[in-house]
């Protein structure tokens, strides 16, 4: 005998609804839904406040206009939503931004979410300090760890030549290096010809450098509400000078110390660098990182 009950009755997922669960919608203009207990379907043409609630104006394909409260109780493509009141579009637009802010890294890189930091590479990239080195970690520390990059401060380039040695570069050891001042003429530039001269010198080594006195002088100086880094005299240190002129504590080395970490502060991304130094910094991740 055909059994009419059919089977199990508690096959399945009994709690969930024939049509699935509600989701909230915001009632935008022009949203096309269906009233569950009227049958109503027609397009959102406006919604306001009646009597202490929200109301939705529903106008068919006749053009006739019916209110509805707002809420559960509707349809789109037959599934369940709850009709919400709309964003304003300035609202909106900062929400837009600010889930675009969330999925991008300091440096603009997409985001990568759920991903732990990669074993470190053989390969690293050496700056010239610890300033250097922190202001690094701030804007591509994410991508660093993604890539499996090491960050080294090297204090100072005197050392090059041996520095290269050392490390003994090849193509599953490459070395990529930052320097400070690295302009014709310069003490630097002399130091950096010397030390690309040695045979340990070949193609898994890349030195670049910006044209700032410092790596403080590569954030934008609108950052500390100037127009233009200020030129500091010779025979003044130019870190404590550059205090001063901020009026910031700047007698010891403590003070140094504390006015750079008020100053990486201001640093909230790759936007508040200047282009010298970000366009050097993202050369060498891409040198270090590439597959031999």
């Amino acid at each position: 005998m055909t059994d009419r009950y059919g089977a199990d009755v508690l096959a399945g997922d009994w709690r969930k609804p024939p049509r699935g669960r509600s989701q909230q919608v915001p009632a935008a203009t022009g949203l096309v839904v269906e009233e569950v207990e009227t049958g109503w379907c027609g397009a959102v043409v406006s919604v306001e406040k009646s009597g202490g609630m929200r109301v939705v104006h529903l106008e068919d394909r006749r053009g006739r206009i019916r209110a509805f409260p707002m809420g559960p109780g509707f349809l789109i493509d037959g599934a369940p939503v709850e009709l919400i009141a709309p964003v304003p579009a300035a609202e909106a637009a900062a929400l837009q931004a600010a889930r675009e802010a969330a999925s991008r890294t300091a440096s603009g890189s997409r985001a990568v979410a759920d991903t732990s930091a990669r074993i470190a590479r053989g390969s690293r990239i050496f700056v010239e300090g610890k300033h250097d080195a922190e202001l690094v970690e701030k804007v591509w520390g994410a991508d660093l760890r993604i890539e499996g990059v090491v960050v080294e401060p090297l204090h100072g380039v005197d050392d090059l030549r041996d520095v290269i040695r050392d490390f003994a570069p090849s193509p599953s050891h490459r070395l990529g290096v930052l320097v400070d001042h690295l302009v014709p003429g310069t003490k630097e530039a002399r130091i950096v010809q010397d030390a690309l001269a040695i045979p340990e010198a070949h193609r898994d080594v890349l030195v670049v450098g910006h044209p700032y006195v410092d790596v403080w002088q590569s954030i934008r100086p609108e950052r500390l509400g100037w127009e233009k880094w200020p030129v500091i005299p010779r025979g003044m240190s130019w870190k404590h000078g550059i205090l001063a002129a901020l009026g910031w504590p700047h007698e010891t080395q403590a003070d140094v110390a504390t006015g750079w970490q008020r100053m990486l502060g201001t640093v909230r991304s790759y936007t508040d660098l200047q282009p010298e130094l970000l366009g050097r910094v993202e050369e060498l991740i891409d040198f270090v990182t590439a597959v031999p």
